[in-house]
């Protein structure tokens, strides 16, 4: 039978028309929103292209009891996830108990079995759920208050309810044996507590995280990546790019015009203005980890390419910023893996970390002769070297304490010091280029301290140069990969970094 051109026709439009109406009806990353309950004053929801921020009001009695009034941002998703976003009230409110939070529920139904995280105006933070429809609400009380940031993270039955006033560790709360639908609704939302007022809030860093099976290969089973620029000072943060591949390690140019990654062993160029994505030429360098530094004046690129001829043992080479097809290699074959971190400010010496005499040190070569000079001598690990600005000290990480720490050194290795102390995993301390801050990631405190693992709940931290109190900066579902090479913007004013999800 044939079919006329028309068919075809008047077919391609129909899909247009209705992929026209769901863009439509989508609020950034969510599919739609609702007015939960009898809401007396209709609510509302809308969504910053340029800012990734979310704004919504509602009205609505309670969310409590065995039935909810609320104005509901949502979108559908399918087993285990996490979702975090940091919220703020707009304006003084009327009603102490008006909330915000994230809700998940089986359906759109009032009185729908759910799991509530939420922050109420008098600072009172639960994590509240209904085990059956039209039953009574009951909660987990937090001893936090006040939180800005609340995650919500669901592993089976289990829901896990964190919060933290911005830039602290989190406070986290359990519920266990609490079944929901594998498919469910999830969303942010407000109630005003107060049928007759309408109260607004305000979203951003906004995250829906779909995490990584529990049984995944590291180095095989890789989950999508989000390249994310954050503010420091305000701890904004926004994604430019998402990639189903995993993409690692946003070296910022000096220029600050480009970001430069790595995904399955290639370089790329990211052009910040035009979002647009090229390869950077490396030339026969195809087998790229995410150990690539730029020189401090912009000039020339190092790399760590896993050399076939060596056993595919990561040797350091460099080329010009702008990309060549024959790098020069500076380690010498067959001396043991080594792993670029840093450059000296005269582009005359790499630093980097070496697996020399069945230990991994620290060391300094001179790209012209070859010739490696050993800093740190120590049974345990060394890692992530980085010159300062200057070029007076090189900052690392160790685990020669226990825990994997933050410490720092003279250029030539004398009056090594420890800077950071708790019981967080510190790697990769990266300076800024005003010599003000230290920004580095902190692992979860269980970890094997010599690992930095993919896929982890992590902590984005700054502590200033000379040392002292740290802060939390960003709370991100990644690790390896994440910010493992200097990446703050030529301004010290902002860093990229890469954080993962199944996408």
């Amino acid at each position: 039978m044939k079919i006329s051109k028309l068919y075809y026709v008047l077919l391609s439009c129909t899909i247009l028309a209705i992929n026209a109406v769901q863009a439509q009806n989508q609020i950034g990353i969510f599919d739609n929103n609702s007015d939960i309950g009898d809401c007396r004053i209709k609510g509302f929801s809308e969504y910053s292209v340029e800012n990734q921020t979310y704004k919504i009001g509602g009205s609505g009695t309670n969310m409590w009891f065995g039935k909810d009034d609320f104005q509901y941002l949502w979108t559908t998703i399918q087993g285990d996830f996490i979702l975090r976003a940091e919220v703020k009230f707009l304006g003084t409110g009327i009603d102490p108990h008006r909330k915000v939070g994230w809700i998940v529920k089986n359906n759109l139904d009032a009185n729908s079995k759910h799991v509530n995280a939420t922050t109420h105006g008098d600072g009172l933070t639960t994590l509240q759920y209904r085990q059956e429809v039209k039953g009574e609400t009951k909660e987990v009380i937090s001893s936090d208050t006040f939180p800005d940031v609340i995650q919500l993270e669901r592993s089976g039955n289990t829901y896990i309810m964190s919060t933290a006033k911005y830039g602290k560790e989190f406070t986290s709360v359990e519920l266990k044996d609490m079944e929901l639908n594998k498919a469910v609704y999830i969303g942010i939302y407000i109630c005003s507590h107060n049928p007759e007022v309408m109260e607004t809030a305000e979203y951003r860093n906004v995250r829906i995280i779909r995490p990584v099976d529990p049984d995944f290969t590291p180095y095989r089973d890789y989950l999508g990546s989000n390249l994310e620029i954050m503010d420091v000072v305000t701890g904004h943060r926004k994604i430019i790019y998402k990639s189903a591949h995993s993409i690692q390690a946003p070296n910022w140019t000096t220029d600050g015009k480009r970001l430069i990654y790595n995904s399955k062993g290639h370089l790329y160029n990211y052009e910040i203005s035009s979002n647009t994505i090229s390869p950077l030429n490396t030339g026969f360098a195809i087998n790229n980890n995410n150990d690539h530094v730029l020189t401090f004046d912009g000039t020339l690129l190092g790399i760590s390419n896993h050399n076939p001829d060596d056993g595919r043992t990561s040797a350091l080479y460099y080329l010009p910023a702008e990309g060549d097809s024959i790098p020069k290699m500076v380690t010498k074959p067959g001396v043991g893996a080594s792993y670029l971190h840093g450059w000296s400010p005269d582009n005359k010496k790499m630093v980097f970390t070496g697996n020399r005499n069945e230990a991994y040190d620290i060391y300094t070569i001179d790209i012209d002769s070859g010739k490696e000079h050993q800093l740190t001598y120590q049974p345990t690990l060394d890692d992530g070297p980085e010159y300062s600005p200057d070029g007076e000290t090189i900052f690392f990480n160790s685990t020669r304490s226990g825990k994997m720490k933050l410490w720092k050194m003279k250029a030539n290795g004398e009056d090594q010091t420890q800077l950071t102390f708790d019981e967080y995993n510190d790697w990769f301390p990266h300076i800024s280029p005003d010599k003000k801050w230290i920004a580095f990631i902190s692992f979860p405190k269980d970890i094997d301290p010599s690992d930095h693992p993919f896929y982890k709940h992590c902590l984005l931290r700054i502590m200033p140069y000379e040392g002292g109190e740290t802060k939390v900066i960003a709370y991100i579902y990644g690790g390896q990969g994440s910010i493992n090479v200097p990446s703050w913007s030529p301004d010290s004013k902002k860093i990229a970094f890469v954080t993962n999800t199944r996408l």
